[in-house]
């Protein structure tokens, strides 16, 4: 799609190994694959938001003002939403084994000339860049989670490679504000990219492509697990013309997921771009301090992430009924954090905490649906619109919300938040019933999409 790079394209289907063979192999190599993305994913986070935890010290010492972090916050954002929209298309037709690590190198080096420079232009060109080469992480990671897990396992296991957000998230706070306490702000890029360089080698040596290209069956085969009313993906690779138009910009239930998460993403990002900077200039909390409330943040979500994706599941796939849930108690921890006076710090963390824990089971769940409403093959595409109109939203939210505190106040800033969290909520009331359901292809261009 991009780039001739044959040595990314998808590996070749072997042939099929004894049963007895793959009987041993199969389980083995589907924990490998969930741990390689894991880990992976994880990664990526350390050198994606590693930026607001130090961006007022950064700041301070450049003289850059919060209108100007938050240009730099939003023209990454809606770089990251066309990489992952644009890179996600070309991940459906690549190797994740090559395509994942080249990322993340990609990624550490625009961390290193970052940490390098000054000037208020290159930095801005630099960390946008960083947003589109970011697309390149989740992908990936669908593509593999698609063909190595079954429909019925969706759910579950997304729910706890999801918590890769939250072990990565909350590590860049812990790592970026100790790192920025002893070696200075220029560390918050260079740790966290050498990091990324050694986590690219791990991932050379761990991924593989799909379970046909090492000798072993689809994992419908293997699960005994076709979608529902028998119908099954189909595994040739598509071209990204018939890819886009046949399972994306067609499926109009894709449409109302993304038109959801674009406000989902403003209320998750909120307090991750602006939390610490809030905290310390609100709430009067140390640079230590506003890295912890990230690591809250997103530490919270690793419990709830798990759980609400085993629900989705045991819930017949309803993912937007289980999402807009989840929505309720973000709002009221909004307004809660609103109130709050200084000298409680606790109870601001505690109440970021409340956010993190239910933020992160939607933009999970909603990131699921483009698996459940399209097809194994379309994956990345389909999440990868998803994601656009997610950070799309972030864009909104790091630009807005930096001019709203600069110029009104953080209190609007927070009223804005609020706002957006009750936008998600009546967006999602329209999802309640939906769930994955065979379809005619000539209702929306899929195979597995629901009404």
């Amino acid at each position: 799609m991009f780039l001739p790079l044959r040595w990314l394209s998808p590996a070749p289907h072997l042939p099929r190994l004894p049963e007895a063979e793959v009987a041993r192999r199969y389980p083995r190599l589907r924990w490998q694959i969930l741990e390689a993305t894991f880990i992976g994913y994880a990664t990526y986070y350390l050198v994606r938001n590693n930026l607001p935890v130090v961006s007022k010290e950064m700041g301070e010492a450049l003289g850059y003002t919060k209108s100007q972090i938050g240009d730099i916050i939003a023209l990454t954002a809606i770089a990251y939403g066309l990489g992952k929209f644009l890179m996600g298309a070309w991940s459906d037709r690549s190797n994740p084994r090559f395509f994942m690590p080249a990322g993340l190198l990609l990624t550490a080096l625009c961390n290193f000339l970052f940490g390098g420079s000054s000037s208020y232009g290159m930095h801005l060109f630099l960390w946008t860049l960083n947003g589109f080469f970011q697309g390149m992480g989740w992908g990936p990671c669908g593509r593999s989670l698609g063909h190595w897990f079954s429909v019925k396992e969706r759910g579950t296991v997304f729910g706890f490679w999801n918590i890769a957000h939250n072990v990565g998230g909350g590590l860049t706070g812990i790592i970026v504000a100790h790192s920025t306490a002893w070696m200075g702000w220029r560390s918050a890029f260079f740790v966290p990219g050498i990091l990324a360089v050694l986590c690219a080698l791990y991932l050379l040596l761990r991924l593989r492509d799909t379970p046909q290209s090492v000798g072993l069956p689809p994992v419908e085969d293997y699960k005994r697990d076709a979608l529902p009313g028998g119908v099954r993906d189909h595994e040739e690779e598509l071209g990204t013309r018939d890819l886009l138009r046949n399972y994306i910009l067609n499926n109009q239930y894709l449409w109302l997921f993304a038109a959801a998460n674009f406000f989902v993403y403003i209320a998750r990002y909120a307090m991750l771009d602006w939390g610490p900077t809030y905290l310390k200039e609100v709430k009067r909390a140390s640079l230590e301090d506003g890295g912890y409330s990230t690591a809250v943040f997103e530490f919270a979500g690793i419990f709830s992430t798990l759980l609400m994706g085993w629900l989705s599941d045991r819930a017949g796939g309803r993912r937007g009924m289980v999402s807009l849930l989840c929505m309720l108690p973000v709002f009221g921890a909004f307004a809660g954090i609103l109130y709050t006076p200084p000298g409680m710090l606790w109870m601001d963390l505690l109440l970021f905490g409340v956010v993190g824990f239910f933020i992160y089971p939607p933009v999970m769940l909603l990131g699921v649906t483009g698996l459940d409403f399209s097809s194994k093959k379309a994956v990345g595409a389909a999440a990868g619109f998803i994601g656009l109109f997610g950070y799309l939203g972030r864009t909104a939210q790091g630009k807005g919300l930096g001019w709203i505190a600069q110029h009104y106040g953080w209190d609007a800033a927070l009223y804005a938040s609020l706002g957006a969290a009750l936008m998600a909520i009546v967006l999602l009331s329209v999802t309640w019933k939906l769930k994955p359901r065979p379809r005619a292809a000539r209702d929306a261009g899929v195979e597995a999409a629901a009404h």
